[in-house]
């Protein structure tokens, strides 16, 4: 009879028949005349038991000394094993070993504890741990659940450029690019300016990829290059942000326990934090939290931005991210509108996660007036000429309007209960790290 190729996770599918499984092998433990091969192929691990009465023996004895990580097409039948990872195993009747590892250059991360420079070196092959593959499955989720939110709420997603001529927030912390004929452009650190033009002709839309910040922070918060997701609303207001920021973070944080519940338990993240992300979220002014971390002990001054070590002390004894808005105008960015009751403070928001994740969301509502953003501009010492077309937009049909930007490693890294976000993308890119 034909064996019927199967992946691992749907083997509960597949009870009493004979299936064949593409992979690799995990791990390996023999007792006597029987070999138990652990099998992994992407989707999940699967024991299987291969007994040396039941197969040729030359195929018996190759089972019993195959080496970790060699690729192999296993073919038997499926049983229930409650016993077992994930409830089922395989009996073995038949194998096809596809490349045998040489003892002589064996799989270089082994059982035993690694360090973090050597995995880091090896992040190729580190990714195929049960760890890793179980950080990126989340992070999976909070990408496709960020989509589902945004594409049922009316949204359109625009692709914005990576090759930007402008910079969003001054040239300080861009990657500069030799471009064509000695001109110089930059990797983009956000689509929001050109998100922007996009929501003055689709109403509400978003952008969703790779932003690079050429900071040489070596924290456990920052990469170098990261994926960001930027909704932008016109016709909005600095509400419509906190409600879109609010309902979005509700929505991914729920969908990553409703389908993600293996991992977590892989990665020991306690759940019972995350079950308590529901709206309504804190809120409270930049005015109140400096007095609040003045008390706490911060040595923050009115007017400075945030630190680390502030989001972490402000959140200290939450449950549930915080909202923090209108910053002074000084720290922001030179787009923000300004409060009308108070011109020195900005209508941003930042949303704070607990646990000292820090902030996961920032951005607010723009300057809609013309006149105001070439003042802006001119304060901020920006050339004119390179944001002719960003003022195009307060000429021809103005109006109030506003967005934010999520980083989705910063997320995941609290979904996961992460100590670094290095282990959030499956390359990571940071201040002294670039290969592999």
């Amino acid at each position: 009879m034909a064996h019927q190729r199967i992946r691992i996770q749907d083997a509960g599918q597949h009870v009493g028949e004979p299936v064949e499984i593409a992979g690799w092998l995990y791990n390996l433990r023999k007792s006597g005349k029987i070999a138990f091969p652990l099998l992994r192929d992407g989707t999940g691990i699967i024991q299987c038991v291969a007994v040396k009465a039941n197969i040729e023996e030359a195929l018996f004895e190759t089972l019993k000394n195959l080496t970790q990580e060699s690729s192999l097409i296993v073919r038997g039948t499926i049983r229930e094993e409650p016993r077992a990872q994930g409830g089922y195993e395989m009996d073995v009747d038949g194998a096809e070993i596809v490349q045998r590892v040489p003892e002589w250059d064996p799989y270089p991360i082994t059982p035993k504890d690694h360090g973090t420079d050597f995995l880091m070196e090896n992040r190729h092959l580190w990714l195929r741990s049960k760890r890793q593959h179980a950080v990126i499955r989340v992070r999976h989720e909070v990408i496709k659940a960020v989509r589902d939110y945004f594409d049922s709420h009316g949204f359109t997603l625009v692709d914005t450029p990576i090759f930007t001529p402008t910079a969003c927030e001054g040239t300080t912390t861009l990657f500069e690019v030799d471009y064509f004929e000695d001109e110089k452009v930059y990797l983009a650190q956000s689509g929001q300016l050109y998100n922007e033009a996009d929501a003055m002709a689709f109403g509400k839309v978003y952008c969703f990829g790779p932003t690079f910040r050429a900071e040489k922070s070596k924290t456990r918060r920052h990469l170098t290059e990261f994926w960001m997701v930027e909704p932008e609303m016109a016709y909005a207001t600095l509400d419509d942000v906190k409600q879109v920021a609010e309902e979005l973070v509700v929505y991914v944080v729920g969908c990553v326990l409703e389908n993600r519940r293996k991992e977590l338990e892989a990665l020991e993240r306690d759940t019972t934090k995350l079950e308590s992300i529901k709206a309504p979220f804190p809120r409270m002014s930049y005015d109140d939290a400096v007095t609040i971390l003045q008390k706490k002990g911060s040595e923050i001054k009115w007017g400075s931005d945030f630190g680390g070590a502030d989001e972490t002390l402000i959140t200290e004894e939450l449950d549930r991210p915080l909202m923090v808005d209108r910053f002074p105008t000084q720290v922001k960015a030179f787009y923000f509108e300004p409060d009308a009751n108070r011109p020195e403070l900005a209508l941003g928001v930042d949303v704070i996660a607990p646990e000292g994740y820090g902030e996961i969301i920032g951005g607010g509502q723009r300057i809609h007036d013309l006149n105001l953003l070439l003042k802006r501009l001119e304060e901020h010492r920006l050339p004119p000429e390179a944001f002719n077309w960003y003022v195009d937009l307060r000429k021809y049909g103005s109006v109030p309007h506003g967005g934010f930007g999520m980083g989705i490693e910063r997320f995941v890294a609290w979904m996961c209960g992460l100590e670094h976000i290095r282990e959030t993308i499956a390359y990571p890119r940071m201040l002294y790290r670039t290969r592999p």
